[in-house]
């Protein structure tokens, strides 16, 4: 049960490790983009290329869809990056259902754990099996794999990073559950004075940037919103995206908001206590470019 291209790593992992996957869930073809098209979920492109059975549901408490759930008597029901489900399907295989989350649990759960790691500057991420059960990623944890952030990645990067190292963690999940050797914990209680971050899902609002921040928060906020949604603040009245920055701590000669630039290789907007230097931008009705072909074209 999968519905982006997160999850179609996970899928090729287990039809390459040669699991028999019975049928793939994923969620309603849909109009996308402009010319509004019907666009199918990059699960389903792959099903279909691969010859696999797909359901797509528009509500998972449909009976029709129950029945054909259960006609397929799988032992062992397997989610990444799909809806939340009622009990009456996760329930529902003798082996139960296990979900691939990409953060380290209990930390970050969520809609958004890839973004919200690095908009927080975490150091570490990682990706967790574990049991559904009622309250959302809070089943007992199977496998967990960490791995250590640079610092200067983008959501982008840090996601192709945990798809391919979810994959591997799913199929040794898998074949952990169908041999019946391993060992599931509850979700490990926070050391005292450890905060629980949480991971919702974003929207526009949280993408604005907020020029009053540290220029190291902000640099953060930008990266954990590559490429998408993607931050964004106001010039000249126009919505102006930001896929990338760099930042320097000074004493900003100008109040937070305000830029600097020389109309030629820099665009600088003054934070709480540095500058943060816009690098690979996007305007209103523009097409993405570095910020040099981007001072080309207009004038501030």
């Amino acid at each position: 049960m999968g519905t982006p291209q997160f999850a179609v790593a996970s899928l090729d992992a287990l039809i390459t490790a040669g699991c028999d996957v019975v049928a793939v869930v994923t969620a309603p073809d849909k109009p996308a983009g402009r010319g509004q098209k019907v666009a199918e979920s990059a699960v389903k492109q792959y099903a279909v290329a691969n010859g696999l059975k797909v359901l797509q549901p528009e509500k998972l408490k449909n009976e029709e869809f129950l029945a054909e759930l259960k006609a397929l008597q799988a032992d062992l029901q397997v989610v990444v990056a799909f809806r939340m489900l009622p009990e009456s399907v996760w329930n529902m295989p003798p082996k139960g259902t296990i979900n691939l989350h990409a953060s380290l649990l209990p930390q970050y759960r969520g809609a958004a754990p890839i973004n919200w790691a690095l908009i927080n500057g975490e150091k570490e991420s990682g990706v967790t099996t574990f049991f559904l059960k009622h309250e959302i990623d809070t089943g007992n944890i199977l496998f967990t794999e960490k791995i250590t952030l640079t610092g200067h990645e983008d959501a982008g990067e840090l996601h192709d990073r945990l798809m391919n190292k979810g994959a591997g963690i799913l199929v040794k999940t898998v074949k952990a559950v169908e041999s019946g050797r391993y060992n599931e914990h509850p979700q490990a209680a926070l050391t005292e004075g450890t905060e629980l971050k949480h991971a919702p899902k974003i929207f526009k609002e949280d993408c604005l940037i907020d020029w009053t921040q540290p220029a190291e928060a902000i640099y953060n906020k930008i990266r954990g919103l590559s490429p998408v949604p993607t931050a964004y603040t106001e010039l000249n009245g126009k919505v102006l995206k930001v896929y990338a920055s760099e930042f320097e701590l000074s004493e900003p000669a100008i109040k937070p908001g305000g830029f600097l630039t020389d109309n030629k290789t820099y665009l600088k907007f003054a934070a709480k206590d540095g500058l943060v230097s816009l690098t690979d931008v996007q305007l209103e009705g523009k097409k993405r470019m570095g910020i040099e072909d981007f001072l080309r074209g207009v004038k501030l």
